[in-house]
């Protein structure tokens, strides 16, 4: 017979073994059945990935097809009505009512003024290559683009607390023109030198960088030599539309030697503008990048210099 110890102890082992039982039944099951869910989420985002990179690549291809379709138009109807239409009254209105003299005065003006009130002043540098070829129009060019970046940067000091609040509301673009003033004469040349050749709008910048710590003279000259290389290519782009526009009406005939340069030279010009561009934007964003680099390092030493607070000691009360 057994005791009641003993029927104590086997009822509490056959209550455990069902409880594993229990509890392995149900670990068997639940783990059979997270491989399927596992594959179905992961399925469905496959999918969707799918159908979301087919849709993006017609998309694109679309847009490559009404890109190409809207150029040829340009081309074939655009270019020739722009040529008829605009261009080529305005370069005999030029011809017939200035002389070159006044002529000229005209383009330095308006290369003058233009950047004061924001507007683009690249058609009169077209129109200075197109007139007055490399030399003459290299020259009024540069005389009339100093002029214009000096102006807006005097208007600008007097205003300099307001352009300062405006420039707040684009805290990227302020932390890209602060670059301007940071440095010694050489450094902020440079950087002067690069934000004309960069994509960055030089009517805005003529007058936000007066908020930095620009000195007058490095930045007269760095705006000066920034400008030369966007000069020849302005100028160059107006004597290639010049002749494109003396064939499209018969008093120039292209040849196929002019024909073959005119495409090269074309070519060159847009690998040289894209190289400069590139080579300005990244340069920038490297100096961007070492001049955060510079405060984290010294916020970091900054921090190490500071006294390390000493943990309270408890004192005990002293028993008396």
């Amino acid at each position: 017979m057994m005791t009641q110890d003993s029927s104590e102890v086997l009822e509490k082992h056959a209550s455990s073994g069902s409880v594993v039982r229990g509890s392995s039944e149900y670990i068997r099951l639940v783990i059979s059945d997270e491989p399927r869910a596992v594959e179905a989420e992961t399925l469905l985002p496959r999918a969707e990935s799918r159908i979301k990179s087919f849709w993006w690549w017609m998309k694109s291809f679309l847009w490559c097809v009404i890109f190409v379709f809207l150029a040829f138009i340009l081309v074939k109807w655009g270019v020739s009505l722009f040529f008829e239409k605009v261009l080529y009254p305005i370069m005999e209105w030029e011809a017939t009512a200035f002389g070159r003299p006044v002529l000229a005065l005209v383009l330095v003006a308006s290369l003058a003024l233009f950047p004061v009130f924001l507007i683009p002043s690249g058609p009169s540098m077209w129109l200075a290559g197109m007139i007055f070829g490399y030399g003459l129009g290299f020259v009024i060019i540069m005389v009339g683009t100093t002029i214009g970046m000096v102006l807006p940067y005097l208007i600008g000091l007097l205003f300099r607390d307001r352009i300062h609040q405006w420039l707040k509301r684009w805290p990227q673009n302020a932390a890209l023109i602060r670059l301007a003033g940071e440095g010694n004469w050489s450094r902020q040349f440079q950087v002067v030198a690069l934000f004309r050749v960069s994509p960055f709008p030089y009517t805005i910048f003529n007058y936000a960088v007066v908020v930095t710590n620009m000195r007058f003279w490095p930045y007269l000259c760095g705006s000066v030599a920034g400008m030369v290389p966007e000069a020849f290519i302005y100028i160059y782009s107006g004597r290639l539309i010049k002749t494109l526009a003396d064939a499209q009406y018969g008093k120039h005939h292209l040849t196929t030697v002019e024909i073959v340069y005119n495409i090269i030279s074309f070519i060159i010009a847009i690998v040289t503008t894209i190289a400069f561009t590139v080579y300005a934007k990244r340069t920038l964003n490297e100096l961007k990048m070492a001049e955060l680099n510079d405060e984290v390092t010294s916020v970091s030493v900054e921090m190490e210099k500071l006294p390390l607070e000493r943990p309270k000691q408890l004192s005990l009360p002293k028993i008396s």
